[in-house]
């Protein structure tokens, strides 16, 4: 039995316990990028990040005997890694020169929109329960978008909306290639990732500005133990084994988080359309994870009527 096929028993507990870390590391993740970045320039950030955790993962995946990606694979991975990494963060570590940490992250709550758009395009739009979520979600964000307004500067707005629409891009792509097997996945991702945001570095001229402030150590630290090693590889999993409405659903729980922690962190006010923004976002991530639910089962059903038996779905031997 393929993981894809797995029960929701096992299966499940980890999907949830990706989904939290996603949800939570990447909702922290926009304030620890703000920190970061008075230090370092943007995208020798998001290198530094991505180079270290990933030649970390895959020296350990290595030496406990994963063998090593084939061509194919590796090409792939590039792909991917450079729409998720280059594409997705490095366009939202520069826009958070000049947006503020919360309103970039609800501006990159537009992921599983694009995510559904993307999916449409190539055969497999979303559930009614899913749509569902992404609208509830959408009305949410909207009315946390109310809390500061988009007056930033526009090449900042535009980076941010093409962020969104190139992770969305990766994600759906990741699940039509092969890739290397399990974490060796994130980890070859990471590495080309990283390359590709170096290069991005050293071609625009980017340098460290005297000393690095301890805390944007601090920062840099936790953004890539946490932001880049802990939550890419959960997300990673996400997107093998989950459809890409819900693998992207943290777009929608990220600025939940992130507002909150402007809040806490930076005095930033939250208004009470702002905190209902907040519920709707919430309840528009539990419609799509009911959809989920209801769309495996009615699979399952159609597979066990298929094999001859109305209940075989549920024996461990069918």
């Amino acid at each position: 039995m393929s993981a894809r096929q797995e029960g929701w028993g096992a299966l499940g507990r980890r999907v949830w316990l990706a989904l939290a870390t996603v949800y939570l590391v990447w909702g922290s993740s926009y304030l620890g990028i703000r920190v970061a970045l008075e230090g370092f320039p943007p995208f020798l950030l998001g290198a530094g990040r991505f180079i270290l955790a990933g030649l970390a993962l895959y020296a350990f995946l290595r030496l406990r005997g994963q063998p090593a990606p084939t061509a194919a694979e590796w090409r792939s991975a590039g792909i991917v890694g450079v729409l998720l990494l280059v594409g997705g963060n490095g366009l939202v570590t520069f826009a958070q020169q000049w947006v503020a940490s919360g309103l970039a992250s609800v501006v990159v709550a537009t992921v599983p929109l694009w995510a559904g758009v993307f999916s449409g395009l190539s055969g497999q739009w979303p559930s009614r329960w899913e749509r569902a979520g992404l609208l509830v979600g959408f009305a949410g964000v909207a009315l946390l978008q109310g809390e500061q307004g988009l007056r930033g500067q526009p090449v900042g707005a535009a980076a941010l909306v093409l962020a969104a629409a190139l992770w969305a891009a990766g994600s759906v792509w990741s699940q039509r290639v092969r890739l290397p097997s399990g974490l060796l996945g994130s980890a070859a991702q990471m590495m080309v990732g990283g390359a590709a945001l170096l290069g991005m570095s050293l071609f625009g001229g980017e340098r460290l500005e005297g000393p690095v402030p301890v805390r944007a150590w601090v920062a840099a630290g936790y953004l890539t133990v946490f932001g880049s090693l802990l939550a890419f590889s959960a997300y990673a999993y996400l997107l093998r084994r989950v459809r890409p409405g819900l693998a992207t659903s943290h777009a929608y729980v990220n600025p939940v988080v992130a507002v909150t922690l402007g809040a806490l962190a930076m005095g930033e006010a939250v208004s009470l359309p702002g905190l209902g923004g907040m519920a709707l976002i919430l309840v528009g991530v539990v419609l799509m994870l009911v959809g989920r639910e209801v769309g495996q089962e009615r699979r399952a059903r159609v597979r066990a009527t298929e094999r001859g038996g109305a209940g075989c779905y549920t024996a461990p031997g069918c």
